[in-house]
């Protein structure tokens, strides 16, 4: 079951027959409780929440405890799995739970919603038809730049665009390393704070990006690049 990716009002980014179909649900699965509580809340259970049973998975869960939440589901009942934010299973730690419903036959339903990795891309201008996603960067500088560098040489290699992510509190550290690694030529997208009134998407070569200079905050924020080869590096600016 998708969830926003922070605003207030679910049905504006949700399909609302979603909401009809998990009406019945009483179980789920959740990353976070009290944001799940609080989203569930927003879409139609409120004044239940003593009735809904909670199973948390998460980065710290274990495989014991996900096929512990996972026996809901073998002793017949229906289980909603909810994400922290966007769609579950998709830069979501839900994604064990769902394979073991298809090791065990237990049919997997999935429902659209915002995804803030599929809204960067298809509004960066970049390459769609061939991506990489890599999830977090390393947090040391120097091993993140090291990354930096081994993504943009993939991405001229292949054509292809690298999307990566930070914690919001590093947004400004991972810019400045991506500023200070690659060749002027290489584009970057910053697509931060999407489906919210705050909402920033932008795609400028590198040259252009250290000449504007920019600070992204404690935004959520989805980082793509795209280089070309350096033979045949010529961008528009």
């Amino acid at each position: 079951m998708p969830a926003t990716l922070g605003g207030d009002r679910p049905e504006d980014v949700i399909p609302p027959a979603v909401f009809g179909y998990v009406a019945h649900v009483r179980h789920f699965a959740v990353e976070e409780l009290r944001s799940a509580r609080r989203f569930l809340s927003s879409v139609g259970f409120r004044g239940m929440m003593d009735s809904l049973e909670f199973y948390p998975v998460n980065e710290h869960s274990s495989r014991e405890d996900i096929e512990s939440a996972f026996s809901v589901l073998l002793s017949g009942h229906d289980m909603a799995l909810v994400s922290e934010a966007g769609l579950p299973a998709v830069a979501d730690p839900g994604a064990a739970l769902v394979g073991l419903a298809h090791a065990h036959g237990v049919e997997v339903v999935p429902f659209s919603g915002p995804s803030s990795l599929m809204m960067a891309l298809m509004s960066s201008g970049m390459n769609g038809q061939r991506f990489s996603f890599h999830g977090y960067v390393p947090v040391n500088s120097a091993r993140r730049k090291e990354k930096i560098r081994d993504m943009e040489t993939v991405s001229a290699r292949l054509g292809e665009t690298e999307i990566f992510i930070e914690t919001p509190y590093r947004n400004d550290s991972l810019l400045k390393d991506i500023l200070d690694t690659c060749r002027p030529g290489t584009m970057l997208c910053v697509a931060a704070g999407l489906t919210l009134p705050e909402q920033f998407i932008r795609t400028k070569s590198i040259e252009a990006w250290r000449k504007e200079g920019i600070l992204i905050g404690r935004r959520p924020c989805v980082f793509l690049l795209q280089a070309r080869n350096v033979q045949t590096e010529r961008y528009d600016r």
